[in-house]
């Protein structure tokens, strides 16, 4: 049975986000509810990705995440790193969207890892 190596060390606190649409006099609204529990995950960044758009160099936050399995983390999750903890006004600092789908690791409903990237506001 094949077990990934990053499951050896399994200790970043995580929380899963799943979406509620809202619909408010016709027109529907996305709202995100914590899941109870926390996930203990191998989170691994390895520095971003850089990329250009128009001209200008970013950096975009990426990581690589393996956790154990649950059927309740989907590609329109998203993910908060606890350790980061909250701004002033009370939100997670740190919000990931889940890129792709997560790889069920050998179908055996053990192991899931994914990709994810940082969400962040901006003008």
């Amino acid at each position: 049975m094949y077990r990934p190596s990053e499951a050896a060390q399994m200790t970043t606190p995580l929380l899963l986000q799943v979406p509620e649409s809202v619909s408010s006099y016709g027109v529907s609204r996305k709202s995100w509810k914590t899941v109870d529990g926390v996930i203990m995950a191998n989170f691994n960044t390895y520095g971003g990705t850089e990329k250009t758009d128009n001209g200008v160099l970013s950096v975009e936050d990426t990581a690589q995440i393996v956790c154990w399995y649950r059927p309740d983390i989907k590609s329109d999750c998203r993910i908060i790193r606890t350790t980061d903890g909250k701004d002033e006004k009370g939100n997670w600092k740190a919000a990931f969207e889940i890129l792709g789908e997560p790889e069920n690791i050998e179908m055996r409903n053990q192991f899931l890892k994914f990709k994810v990237r940082r969400i962040k506001g901006g003008a």
